[in-house]
């Protein structure tokens, strides 16, 4: 089986997401060789705030994304709350004011399956604590294009909602505890 080579990891977290999210990046190193980008369910005025505090804990570059920024390698970038993240082409963010998706906006599903179309199967995706079902049909895409695909196992989520309805698909290739989930994108990375 060849070894796939990536270029993106994207997380989507909700209920119990801020702490898992900065205990999962604190394990991450500065030089990690990809981008990150991340959907936490929060309102407008809260991303902010929430990258500035993960930036100054965190080996890796924290930023809260906004439209039209280029994607660059080491950098984490935190979709703003109110409006939905997506990728296009050319390594570009964009930002989209459309309506909720599963009662929520920013919306998981909305940035994997961009991603999906971006970055193919360069792309490893992590689902994280939170109610509902988003991020599960993300998942589903990321993995049908050839990515790894991750969940966060039911024992060491605050709600295990999301992690489950992602792992519900059949597309979910590792279920881990959150304290494995770091090691397990670093040693995915080193096989580049």
């Amino acid at each position: 089986m060849a070894v796939n080579s990536y270029d993106v990891i994207v997380i989507g977290a909700s209920t119990g997401g801020p702490k898992t999210v900065e205990k999962l990046l604190m394990e991450l190193p500065g030089d990690l060789g990809v981008a990150v980008l991340i959907v936490q369910h929060m309102p407008k005025g809260f991303t902010k705030s929430f990258a500035d505090r993960l930036n100054r804990c965190c080996a890796i570059e924290v930023l809260e994304a906004s439209d039209g920024i280029r994607i660059e390698k080491n950098k984490v970038y935190i979709a703003p709350g109110g409006y939905h993240m997506e990728v296009i082409k050319g390594e570009k963010i964009i930002l989209t004011d459309g309506p909720s998706i599963w009662g929520v906006k920013p919306a998981v599903d909305k940035l994997f399956v961009s991603i999906s179309k971006v970055w193919k199967g360069h792309a490893i995706s992590v689902i994280l604590t939170g109610m509902g079902r988003d991020g599960a049909e993300g998942t589903k895409a990321i993995k049908a294009v050839g990515g790894t695909t991750i969940s966060q196992d039911e024992e060491s989520c605050v709600i295990y909602g999301m992690p489950k309805a992602a792992y519900e698909t059949g597309a979910v290739d590792y279920v881990l505890p959150l304290d494995k989930i770091g090691f397990k994108i670093k040693s995915l990375l080193n096989k580049r």
